[in-house]
């Protein structure tokens, strides 16, 4: 079991930047994918990035290339996702996620909200 707790959501201008920080609980943290997703109001919850168990690769959406990094600390059971040159279309709630597989979908966080204002 692993409980995941998100922080750093907030509202920012556009063009400007966040960081979310997803902390794990247990010991098996190495063991998980961990991954971003996000959902905006009336849309389908969707990927955003994700990263393997060492950091040694990553996916993101073509949404948030170039804009976002997603990276882990092992040591601190923690996942982050730096979000530059945000827009108002990254306005959503974002979720942490942990799964065994890419599919990043066994356990969830409660969501931080990110609002991007023009």
């Amino acid at each position: 079991q692993v409980q995941l707790v998100e922080s750093g959501g907030g509202l920012v201008q556009a063009g400007g930047s966040l960081r979310l920080s997803c902390a794990a609980s247990g010991r098996t943290f190495v063991t998980y994918v961990m991954g971003w997703f996000r959902q905006a109001p009336g849309k389908e919850r969707e990927r955003v990035a994700h990263i393997g168990r060492s950091g040694g690769y990553s996916y993101y959406a073509d949404s948030v290339k170039g804009r976002f990094t997603i990276s882990r600390d092992n040591a601190k059971n923690t996942v982050y996702l730096q979000m530059n040159s945000l827009k108002p279309e990254d306005t959503a709630v974002y979720y942490c996620a942990a799964g065994i597989t890419s599919s990043v979908d066994d356990y969830w966080g409660q969501g931080t909200q990110v609002t991007v204002s023009s």
